[in-house]
């Protein structure tokens, strides 16, 4: 069943820290490549284990699920295809207070996954509570066709200028970011008129704090 209630957005930070697949096919695959992408230290546990998969430099154990070892973790995703491994792992995490997600098993998730798209430093989530997989996916293609390098710069540009007001000492929420990004400011870095933009910028967030 999808999930009913409201979900909470968030983005986990999880450089560095250790992340458990368990399961070995497809779906685990590309489970495993957005946690790498996220920097995580992943450890991939199933008795078969796709070679794509070892090949990415993961820890691989190829055994099934011990009982109670998603305890050691931060983050679990089980892409087994088995309810009775995906119940286990649920249980496991629930009692440790450790996250899971469960692929297409949104009853033995204690957190799903968006759709992503990730453009430099943006990353654009796009998430049905499970209820369609298919049109987050269908809208994250279509976001993703709007979305270019030229977002990324802006993303740049507009966290120098945020920094300048900081250190001034100006609260950076009490100022009109969003008139000043409706100025015609990203046409401008898509232009590759940075300094122009980062001018526009300051203009426009100075004449709102008056």
């Amino acid at each position: 069943m999808p999930v009913e209630e409201p979900l909470y957005p968030v983005n986990l930070r999880l450089a560095g820290r250790p992340c458990l697949v368990v399961g070995g096919g497809r779906v685990a695959l590309g489970k495993v490549q957005g946690l790498l992408e996220a920097g995580a230290d992943v450890t991939v546990v199933a008795p078969e284990v796709d070679d794509r998969i070892a090949a990415l430099g993961v820890r691989v154990e190829r055994r099934p699920y011990r009982r109670g070892e998603a305890a050691g973790y931060r983050f679990v995703v089980s892409a087994t295809g088995d309810p009775a491994v995906n119940q286990q792992v649920y249980d496991d995490g629930e009692a440790a207070g450790v996250w899971v997600n469960s692929a297409d098993d949104p009853d033995r998730c204690s957190a799903v996954l968006p759709a992503r798209h990730r453009q430099g430093r943006l990353l654009v989530t796009v998430s049905t509570g499970g209820h369609s997989p298919a049109v987050a996916s269908w809208l994250r293609r279509r976001l993703s066709g709007e979305i270019g390098p030229e977002h990324d710069a802006l993303v740049g540009l507009v966290a120098e200028v945020r920094d300048e007001v900081r250190q001034r000492g100006t609260p950076t929420e009490e100022l009109d970011w969003q008139a000043a990004l409706d100025s015609g400011i990203l046409d401008l870095v898509r232009a590759g008129r940075l300094a122009e933009a980062k001018e526009r910028l300051r203009a426009c967030l100075s004449s709102s704090s008056d």
